[in-house]
């Protein structure tokens, strides 16, 4: 019997064969951008990629890189920061360094006195007086040094830990949109991920991906602030009806991501649709006209992941899935049924009728 193939190997053989024939370097940071661009999963970075044309130099993938895949392309951040930490670490060995020097100098001071009171026979009062003299001075300067040492000390600690606070924020913000505060794309990817940490035996979730319809032009209609505000309500509302244990995302767009940790169809038909009756309901304002633009519809694509064998295949059914409803005109539900994505009565639910 001839042993089963593993789907990741045969689509990374895919994408290394892809990258070969165009040239492409064998780079980590490429190799993720054409499995990207070849999922197909991001149809901006695919429309960009293909717009490179037929030789992509290194400048232009590092590039798109830089637009969609951010997290490859951070090393100048990490570097700013070492080299910030470098520089307040290096001034605070610095400080210590003379602090040492300077207490070594107190510390003769004081010898030198305990000499002069400490001697056998008569006492030199003169050299005495010159000896407390100096002790004053250096006990006075000591005493001032302390205070600008700690202060130094307390400055440079708040700059560290100032510089560990911007660190762990950058970190996060990699998995944040930041235009609705929900995850980010690269927040989905991770929580996919998890998904078949064990492919023998992975977590039984369902996965939702959803485009409102015709969002360019609906967002052409509103302008930006007004796009920007819209995009909010519809991310509020995702979030609300979305579980607490769930992951709710935004990917760009129009496009949004919802990872539902239980993989009964019937809960995740149910939470889907109501979503999109809720988004029906939501007023948007044409800021041209001031006319409402009518009621919103919003297409899904659903996988549950007893269906797909690998990250890479879960979500690419659910696109496959999306893909179906947008071509039946939109405002669609499609779930996807194992080995083919094409609609039957049940598997899709029924088209409203857009008003006028």
């Amino acid at each position: 019997m001839q042993p089963l193939k593993n789907p990741a190997s045969s689509i990374a053989l895919r994408v290394a064969t892809a990258m070969h024939q165009m040239g492409i370097d064998g780079l980590p940071r490429n190799y993720e951008l054409v499995y990207e661009a070849y999922s197909g999963s991001n149809p901006d970075l695919v429309r960009d990629f293909i717009a490179l044309g037929k030789n992509k130099t290194q400048e232009a993938l590092d590039e798109l890189g830089r637009k969609y895949l951010p997290h490859h392309h951070e090393e100048g951040l990490l570097a700013q920061q070492n080299g910030k930490v470098r520089a307040e670490m290096s001034s605070f060995i610095s400080l210590l360094n003379e602090e040492k020097i300077s207490l070594s100098d107190y510390g003769r001071l004081i010898g030198n006195a305990s000499k002069v009171i400490l001697t056998d026979g008569a006492i030199d009062h003169a050299e005495l007086g010159q000896s407390i003299q100096a002790l004053k001075v250096a006990t006075e300067k000591r005493a001032s040094e302390n205070s600008n040492v700690v202060r130094t000390v307390v400055g440079k600690t708040a700059a560290l830990a100032d510089m560990q606070r911007q660190a762990e924020d950058a970190e996060t913000a990699k998995f944040v949109d930041p235009l609705t505060g929900l995850g980010s794309r690269r927040a989905f990817n991770k929580a996919l991920a998890k998904v078949y940490v064990n492919p023998e035996m992975p977590v039984l979730c369902g996965l939702a991906v959803g485009e409102i319809d015709d969002y360019a032009r609906l967002a052409e209609q509103m302008g930006p602030a007004v796009g920007d505000r819209f995009l909010k309500q519809v991310a509020k509302v995702v979030e609300a009806v979305a579980g607490t244990e769930d992951l709710a995302c935004r990917f760009d767009g129009g496009r949004f991501g919802l990872l539902f940790y239980t993989s009964d169809q019937d809960e995740i038909s149910r939470i889907i649709e109501l979503v999109r009756s809720k988004l029906r309901a939501t007023a948007v304002v044409n800021s041209g006209s001031g006319r409402a633009t009518g009621q919103i519809g919003m297409s899904f694509g659903i996988c549950l992941s007893p269906q797909a064998p690998n990250a890479f295949d879960f979500m690419s059914f659910a696109e496959k899935a999306l893909a179906t409803s947008k071509a039946a005109g939109g405002n669609t539900v499609t779930i996807y049924s194992d080995g083919s994505y094409v609609p039957k009565d049940w598997l899709i639910y029924k088209k409203e009728v857009r008003p006028a």
